[in-house]
């Protein structure tokens, strides 16, 4: 892939997506049903797969921007002034006039590796096509959708095709989407992105239980020319280029396993990171592995700079 122009350089990465409250509770072990147990730390952190790459991309270096969400109190003031301590453009989130602020509730167990979630977003809207009409799409590089409410989705898709179809190739915006949940309705999202992130839940529920076999039998879904990743955890991550290229690169597991929540956030910004500034899938690939996997050996995503500082002396 080519390097970006300068005047596509400045401009940001937009996530749209999930911001929520995380309560996170460090444990030595998972608790028994029924049972009362002390936790060995507890934080509270902002969380949500687009919010959290939106933190990784700050850290990495990325000008970036967030769209979600929100209802105002306590928890969203608590979320804006972390979004604003990471540097995290919040100028398009979407203040709900009712609901409540998602949170949620997870456990964290470094003996076993585990992080188990409990979310509780139900009753707060989503981000719509027409909120999203406000955006001015001329001050982004790229914009990343983790797949949610799918038909409004696809609807803001659609009005960044429109927009690209007027513009020189290195103006356009590139588009990329996360299907992460299992769900029917988010697949028709595939065919709309030139970067498509699946999740081996998603590539197990639809038959494949390998990242190639999965690359080779959900390429059909994407439009000429798209790329499409699939991050398969211990096992690393498997990627499908432009011209149907497989490329692989092995997990870098830290020494010690400590805090896996986000871990697959960190892996989409870090590719995202590289990609956006013009590095070649397969390098974005190895960096996505090696940054998601440094994140593992630590709690939350205060060590990606070390990470990153570690990285460029490798």
């Amino acid at each position: 892939m080519e390097r970006r122009v300068d005047a596509k350089n400045h401009k940001k990465i937009l996530c749209l997506g999930l911001v929520c409250l995380d309560i996170v509770s460090v444990v030595d072990e998972f608790p028994r049903e029924d049972s009362d147990s002390r936790c060995v730390s507890q934080r509270w952190q902002r969380g949500g797969n687009a919010s959290n790459s939106c933190t990784v991309l700050s850290l990495l270096g990325s000008s970036c921007a967030f769209m979600g969400s929100l209802c105002a109190g306590p928890a969203a003031s608590f979320l804006v002034e972390d979004f604003t301590r990471r540097a995290i453009d919040v100028s398009r989130l979407v203040w709900q006039p009712a609901g409540q602020t998602p949170s949620a509730c997870c456990v964290v167990c470094p003996s076993s590796g585990s992080r188990t979630v409990l979310l509780a977003d139900t009753n707060i809207p989503d981000v719509t096509s027409q909120d999203f009409e406000a955006v001015d799409l001329s001050a982004f590089k790229w914009i990343h959708w983790e797949a949610r409410n799918a038909d409004e989705q696809l609807k803001m898709m659609q009005r960044v095709e429109r927009h690209n179809a007027a513009l020189p190739r290195q103006q356009k915006i590139t588009v990329s989407v996360e299907i992460e949940k299992p769900r029917e309705d988010l697949y028709g999202l595939f065919s709309h992105a030139d970067v498509v992130f699946v999740s081996k839940d998603v590539a197990c529920r639809l038959g494949f239980d390998n990242p190639r076999d999965a690359l080779r039998g959900l390429r059909g879904r994407l439009r000429a020319g798209a790329v499409l990743i699939c991050p398969w955890a211990e096992k690393g991550a498997d990627a499908a280029d432009v011209d149907g290229t497989l490329l692989h690169c092995d997990a870098f597991p830290p020494e010690r396993v400590v805090d896996t929540l986000g871990a697959g956030d960190t892996f989409n910004a870090a590719v995202i990171h590289k990609m956006a500034d013009g590095c070649g899938l397969r390098d974005a690939l190895t960096f996505g592995c090696r940054v998601a996997g440094g994140k593992c050996g630590f709690h939350g995503y205060h060590a990606i700079a070390d990470i990153l500082s570690a990285l460029t002396r490798v």
